[in-house]
């Protein structure tokens, strides 16, 4: 017993002796605990709802009224004409649009029963039935209140991209981004630490090969490697899962390498704060559990807190993530994905730039 409680006391001090450790013992679980509890919830609110009145009288504007009370839906009249609807949702500017025809007033009055239009980004499966959900209990009190029982209002409902609500059409192209943001981090990270606990590493420094040959001979093979998961991601998801692939492969995987920019100088950034391979095993856990429940994974970010919500912009899985979904269950091209590839862009420079330039310095 003394000799087993020599070596937890020689464990403990070893710890607390090491500042680094501290940190990602005590304050990495805390900030999880308070950033990670808001983020991942559940409820389905304030959707971004596109609303097309064409009657434009009294009891269609109550009807749009009834939609924007709550917190459910966030209601706008949109510029885009109804037949180019689609580019909103491909773009995630609405989530679902009602459509008031310019008949609804004039059936209604004279004793017919009217139809509206209810569209929904079916890319969710989980969220476009409680959205459908939500809708259908609108029209029921709208009909309760405003109506007499024997002309009520029925709503005529059109999923998009995943008509048959199917999870793993949402899922799959989910963990093709997860999956390359995971590896690539995780490996980067822990190889170049592996030589620096080695003692190979400062060898390798001094030796004529350029700091610059060095960081793309340890980054590219794991470029490589993220290539190689998400091509057997997809090969799985499409052959086997019978996942529809609408849009553009060449355009994913530019996309892709693009995104690896980041991934990978987020794991060089790693390489260059730890000393052991359980402290960058422990960063790369923590980045990449924070990264994919702020990125709309699994919760949409719309559902998340207001200030979770400004987090999520400087989380780039966050525009990965809705760049795959959106090729693969849309076929959304370039032009829909601009803003997302611009930020991809930003952030591949600077974390990259500033990754090679910080293990430069360092060593």
């Amino acid at each position: 017993m003394r000799s087993i409680w020599a070596l937890v006391r020689k464990e403990f001090i070893q710890v607390f002796r090491d500042p680094v450790m501290l940190r990602l013992i005590f304050v990495a679980p805390l900030i999880q605990l308070f950033i990670l509890g808001y983020a991942v919830n559940f409820d389905v609110k304030l959707i971004p709802t596109a609303l097309y009145d064409f009657d434009h009288s009294q009891l269609s504007r109550e009807l749009a009224r009834a939609f924007s009370i709550g917190e459910y839906f966030v209601v706008e009249k949109p510029m885009l004409p109804l037949q180019r609807i689609e580019d909103g949702f491909r773009r995630d500017r609405y989530r679902v649009a009602l459509v008031i025809p310019e008949d609804f007033s004039s059936k209604i009055e004279s004793g017919e029963q009217s139809a509206v239009g209810f569209w929904v980004d079916g890319t969710n499966a989980n969220s476009a039935g409680i959205a459908i959900g939500y809708a259908g209990n609108i029209i029921q009190g709208f009909n309760e209140s405003h109506l007499p029982l024997e002309v009520p209002v029925e709503m005529r409902q059109k999923v998009l991209y995943n008509p048959e609500g199917k999870t793993i059409y949402f899922m799959v192209p989910g963990i093709v981004a997860t999956l390359l943001t995971t590896i690539t981090v995780m490996l980067t990270s822990m190889a170049i630490v592996r030589e620096r606990e080695a003692g190979t590493l400062e060898q390798v420094m001094v030796s004529p090969i350029s700091t610059q040959a060095f960081i793309l001979g340890k980054t590219i093979p794991f470029a490589i490697l993220g290539f190689a998961e998400i091509s057997v991601a997809l090969a799985l998801g499409t052959v086997w899962f019978k996942i529809p692939f609408v849009g553009s492969k060449a355009l994913l995987y530019g996309l892709a390498m693009i995104y690896l920019l980041t991934t990978l100088g987020v794991g060089l950034f790693i390489s260059t704060l730890c000393r052991t391979q359980q402290q960058a095993m422990f960063f790369g856990w923590f980045f990449t559990l924070f990264a994919i429940l702020t990125s709309g994974f699994v919760t949409p970010i719309e559902n998340m807190p207001r200030i979770v919500q400004h987090i999520t912009l400087a989380n780039p899985l966050r525009y990965f993530m809705k760049i795959v979904r959106g090729i693969m269950m849309k076929g959304a091209g370039a032009t829909d994905l601009y803003p997302e590839i611009i930020a991809m862009i930003i952030f591949g420079i600077i974390i990259f730039t500033s990754a090679s330039l910080t293990f430069t310095k360092r060593l």
